[in-house]
Order: structure tokens, then sequence, then C-alpha cells
């Protein structure tokens, strides 16, 4: 884990000085798959909208046996959960679902999606699997970078003002 904590720390220039934002980092181990996570965050005291601006990860699944595909479905993976980070939220009222469609449940736009910058690090550890690893560790690093501007700590997706 050290490693890949190095690796994101480098990839996102941890220590450089930032203003208006600010980075959170999360971990995540399943079945001996390692990735980290970095977000850079923006919050607007306004409205309370969050601008997320770049995500770093890096993952250890083992062996890589094909990195670029690992990579890929991280990446991807990161853009799933942007939705549910900024927005996506199923509402029931009396017993029935009021989203209906992309209309009202709405899914992350490719305005949503930040500069994504994902490495493999291959290890001589047994392949271990990969595919949405970068999922676990998005919610993480954007909460904690919200907590780092604003001292506020989020519990409850998404991470969205209310109305």
């Amino acid at each position: 884990m050290q490693t890949l904590l190095r690796t994101v720390a480098e990839m996102s220039d941890w220590k450089r000085k930032r203003e208006g934002t600010a980075l959170g980092v999360a971990t995540m181990v399943k079945d001996d798959t390692l990735a980290v996570g970095i977000a850079e965050v923006s919050v607007d005291r306004a409205t309370g909208k969050l601008k997320v601006h770049n995500v770093w990860c890096a993952i250890d699944a083992g062996i890589a046996v094909q990195p670029l595909n690992l990579a890929a479905q991280t990446e991807g993976s990161i853009v799933y959960g942007l939705g549910h980070v900024l927005r996506e939220k199923i509402v029931i009222k009396e017993g029935r679902v009021l989203q209906s469609n992309y209309t009202d449940y709405e899914v992350a736009r490719m305005s949503d999606v930040p500069d994504i910058e994902v490495k493999v690090v291959s290890t001589n550890n047994p392949p271990t699997g990969g595919g949405e690893d970068g999922l676990p560790v998005l919610a993480g690093a954007v909460g904690n970078a919200i907590a780092a501007l604003t001292g506020v700590r989020l519990h409850e997706l998404p991470f969205a003002p209310s109305g």
C-alpha cells in the first residue's frame, strides 16, 4: 500500500499549495487487490455545489495481465462513481420510487468528468483481479477533500446540496 500511496502522491503533486481546492485520499483492499485514489475538489460556498477537478488512482492487482484494460476499467469505475457522489439519488415516497427516467435520476454527465489518471502498478504477486476498483476510493477521496476544505464530514451520498 505504501508504494501506491507514494505513487498517487507524486501523480497529484500532493505537497503543492492549492488555491480554492483541496485533496482527499482513500484506499481500498479487495481480494488482495489494492487501490489508492486522490481527488482534487472545490466547493462553491454559496450553493454547496461540488466540482471534482482531478482524480489520480494507482492500483495493484498483482501481475497485471492486461494493464491497459485494467486502467480503462478503473477509469470507467471512477466516472460511474461520480454519479453516485455528485447527484444520483432514489427517493421513495408512499412506497413508490419518484424518479422515472434520466430526466429526474441524473447520472454523471461529461461536464462532471474530471481529468483522470490511472497508474497500474504491476507486482510479482499472483493476479488478483480488478475492474471497478476506482469506485470505492472515489467517494472516500472526495469526502476527505470536502472535509479538508470545509471542516464538515459528510456521511451520505450523494454529496449534493438538498433541493
